[in-house]
């Protein structure tokens, strides 16, 4: 079980010594599930990206914006929102950590067959 308060400690602290102002640590791995710690020093930014099948961000510190097309998404510690599914990107407004979950595929249809045949 990873502790998120020590991870969110130590990568924001890795964060802001760093040149670009960002830590990350994928800690879960489950199929196509995921789970990230990203940590970003206060003005630092995650360049534009394409967005997972599914992903939400909860702020566990701090205050982030997301950014896609002509829309934005300002979040603070304590918030959760869904990632949008289009080209985004996320600046830090101040020093911050943010945990990502996000699906990397699709699952596999479920596909049943009818056996009264």
């Amino acid at each position: 079980m990873d502790d998120l308060t020590r991870l969110a400690d130590e990568h924001l602290a890795q964060a802001l010594q760093a040149d670009h102002g960002r830590s990350a640590h994928l800690f879960l791995r489950d199929g196509p599930l995921r789970q990230s710690v990203i940590a970003l020093a206060g003005g630092a930014r995650l360049e534009e990206h394409e967005a997972p099948p599914a992903a939400s961000v909860q702020v566990l510190r701090g205050e982030v914006v997301i950014r896609w097309g002509a829309d934005q998404l300002a979040l603070r510690a304590g918030q959760l929102a869904r990632v949008p599914q289009e080209r985004h990107d996320l600046t830090a407004v101040s020093d911050a950590v943010v945990l990502l979950t996000s699906v990397t595929a699709n699952p596999e249809p479920v596909v049943v067959y009818d056996t009264r045949r």
